[in-house]
């Protein structure tokens, strides 16, 4: 699978969330460039791991930014990371009892959810902060 290639169509101008999404990017890409991927591998669990916990931090970021300047969408907005986050620990339980497929869904899911979610849900803000003046 093809790594992400951070570019300015993924920025939603705000600095700090671009940084944040472009660690998230570099550790998907980490497991993207990776060949021996298996369902038992410490590499794919340690990975998952840091994926979520950085997930957590940038998804507190953002929605804290959003409440700070009463963001329209932001209910909607939260049910989205509330799911991504399900779905990862559903992927990691996946690990735990060894079911084989994770690595490939995993790696699916990370980057279609990452990419669209940038580009559709984050990209809905974007206007919203640089009329703010935030950037």
């Amino acid at each position: 699978m093809e790594k992400i290639i951070w570019n300015e169509n993924l920025s939603v101008g705000v600095t700090e969330i671009d940084r944040q999404h472009k660690q998230l990017v570099s550790i998907l890409n980490q497991l993207l460039g990776m060949d021996d991927l298996t369902v038992d591998s410490e590499t794919i669990s340690d990975t998952l791991t840091r994926m979520t916990d950085y997930a957590d931090y940038h998804f507190n970021s953002e929605e804290k930014l959003m409440q700070k300047y009463a963001y329209p969408d932001y209910a909607s907005h939260r049910l989205e990371h509330v799911a991504f986050m399900r779905k990862t620990a559903e992927l990691a339980m996946g690990t735990m009892v060894y079911k084989k497929t994770v690595p490939t869904d995993l790696l699916d899911y990370l980057k279609t959810w990452l990419i669209e979610h940038i580009l559709v849900s984050d990209m809905k803000y974007k206007q919203f902060f640089q009329e703010k003046g935030v950037n």
